[in-house]
């Protein structure tokens, strides 16, 4: 289900990218995402509003328009069949062309015929869950801390991420979310990483954290895994780890 969903996401960050104007930092192609709805969803796509909808509850694509929504159910549609109902929502109310291409790479390919399928519910929830709870805990942070980030979802690592620049004289900045399992990470997991401009700071002489740990080799910063956290673990870790690049910068 975790490749499903990923693969579901490049349907919305592929409209992003035919519909939005570009960004440098990419940000036309991230996600929003809604807790009580369970769903991701692009930015406005047309002057409408119009945005492409991603439902863990129904596992469907929505087109959301100024007047109506429409839906495919996910379940037993090809990728080919997923693709001709996007760009035929596209033409009636944009009037122009969806084109599925990106300018990254994803760690699996997809071809006409391959096959969504609903194949376990109950994972499918799970993920909803651990996507709920990394939002409500990154916002948390932010808000304890009084910082100011967007929370997205970046399709290409399907992380959900924020990234702040202090304004100050320290030059320091930080990138902090939950992804995918990876080379950092067999499972879902918190990460967070301190920047000295486009640095990233070292942090062997750190004090031990009390959730999670810090990590130099791969990924810098500190890492803290799902089955190791809830909503005050994960909150205590992200301060835990902020107080620290504050103390040393």
């Amino acid at each position: 289900m975790e490749k499903q969903m990923h693969l579901a996401s490049q349907y919305l960050a592929a409209a992003g990218i035919s519909f939005v104007e570009k960004q440098d930092d990419d940000s036309h192609t991230n996600l929003g995402f809604n807790t009580e709805k369970g769903i991701m969803y692009t930015r406005a796509l047309s002057d409408n509003g119009d945005q492409l909808i991603l439902n863990y509850n129904t596992f469907s694509l929505d087109w959301k328009g100024v007047n109506k929504t429409t839906s495919i159910s996910l379940n037993g549609k090809t990728h080919k069949d997923v693709i001709d109902w996007i760009s035929n929502s596209a033409q009636k109310v944009i009037g122009k062309p969806y084109r599925y291409a990106f300018h990254y790479d994803l760690p699996y390919t997809i071809s006409d015929d391959f096959t969504f399928e609903l194949k376990d519910a109950n994972r499918l929830n799970d993920l909803l869950e651990n996507r709920t709870l990394a939002y409500s805990i990154i916002e948390e942070f932010l808000t304890i801390n009084n910082l100011k980030s967007e929370i997205r979802i970046w399709p290409h690592h399907f992380d959900t991420g924020a990234f702040v620049l202090f304004e100050n004289d320290s030059g320091l900045s930080i990138g902090l979310g939950f992804t995918i399992p990876d080379a950092v990470a067999q499972e879902h997991y918190f990460y967070i990483g301190g920047y000295k401009g486009h640095d990233a700071i070292y942090t062997s002489n750190f004090t031990e954290l009390s959730h999670g740990h810090w990590s130099n080799e791969g990924f810098v910063g500190a890492i803290l895994s799902i089955s190791k956290a809830n909503k005050t673990k994960g909150v205590t870790f992200f301060n835990e780890v902020l107080s620290a690049y504050l103390t040393q910068n």
